[in-house]
């Protein structure tokens, strides 16, 4: 469906008035934002497609900032993605605590080359930890701790307080690289000794189907102090050279702080935000409707483009 006159002209405003065209870039979220998910499966829409492809042809840097982890993103859209960007992907994962660049290696395998991470301290960690110790102590035994070391290969690894629902676990869970059952004093042992960039504390629930980053309920996320999907992406901003205030955002859930950020926000599904972007901000529907935005900046982009090179033809023949 074609974008509604209000969401035309407000691009139009954005792109002309913020210097998208020349500074800005765009930082979405994934799940619920930029993929759309149906019967259990997880896919880029062909309007997203058409959108990036358009951006990433037209010399506007895109960030993916999400709560998912390097290998979820890779193993879930890294072939997909780099096959639209035909260029390394960077991303801010795991709520603003580890930003890179999703590439392939020498080899032309998947992987993953860190740009900067932002590991929770020791006192952090123990801090969740005793969170945890005082829901066993009130014999809450349905708890998962989630956690994300600095190292991508390690991936996700869940501990459960009951060894009897490791299998369960694993089978619920399938994007885990490990699931254990240690004692307490055991699991802070393992966290003390690994570079930890973010936790994740869920009380599993039956109507709880989703996996970790599908969550959306912030209390539950744990990072370093300061760190957030913000942050994370004013890092990622500084290190790649766009600028934040002229830039675009999408995001659809209240962990999207970064939507605060942004030149024009835009906010997609049904859920009211309290973000505000610094020159605009919109609602679209779905990805679908995103993906329709993203292609409409970049033909705003292109004409940019067209005009920059005549302007500079004329003036080379007078």
């Amino acid at each position: 469906m074609p974008l509604s006159l209000q969401v035309e002209n407000a691009l139009g405003d954005f792109a002309h008035g913020s210097g998208f065209t020349e500074h800005g870039g765009v930082v979405i979220d994934l799940d619920g934002t930029a993929v759309h998910e149906d019967s259990g499966r997880v896919t880029v829409p062909r309007p997203v497609e058409l959108g990036l492809k358009a951006l990433y042809e037209r010399g506007r840097p895109v960030v993916l900032n999400s709560l998912r982890f390097p290998l979820s993103v890779m193993r879930t859209f890294g072939k997909e993605w780099l096959a639209i960007s035909n260029s390394p992907i960077p991303i801010v994962s795991m709520n603003g605590s580890q930003i890179g660049y999703v590439q392939r290696d020498e080899k032309d395998e998947i992987c993953f080359e860190e740009i900067a991470a932002f590991p929770l301290s020791t006192n952090e960690i123990d801090a969740c930890l005793a969170g945890v110790d005082a829901l066993l102590a009130d014999n809450i035994r349905d708890v998962l701790l989630f956690y994300y070391p600095r190292d991508w290969r390690m991936g996700e690894i869940i501990w459960t307080p009951v060894a009897a629902k490791v299998e369960h676990v694993k089978e619920k869970y399938k994007s885990a690289s490990a699931v254990s059952a240690v004692e307490s004093a055991k699991l802070q042992e393992q966290l003390h000794k690994e570079e930890i960039c973010m936790i994740f504390l869920l009380i599993e629930r039956k109507a709880d189907e989703l996996m970790a980053y599908q969550h959306s309920k912030p209390s539950s996320f744990f990072t370093t102090k300061g760190v957030d999907k913000l942050s994370g992406a004013q890092a990622a901003a500084e290190y790649i050279g766009f600028d934040m205030k002229s830039s675009l955002g999408a995001g659809d859930t209240t962990m999207d702080v970064f939507l605060n950020g942004v030149g024009m926000a835009v906010q997609v599904g049904p859920m009211e935000l309290p973000f505000r972007g610094l020159h605009s901000t919109i609602r679209v529907a779905d990805s679908f409707e995103l993906g329709d935005v993203m292609f409409r900046l970049a033909g705003i982009q292109e004409l940019s483009n067209a005009i920059s090179i005549e302007e500079k033809r004329v003036g080379k023949s007078g």
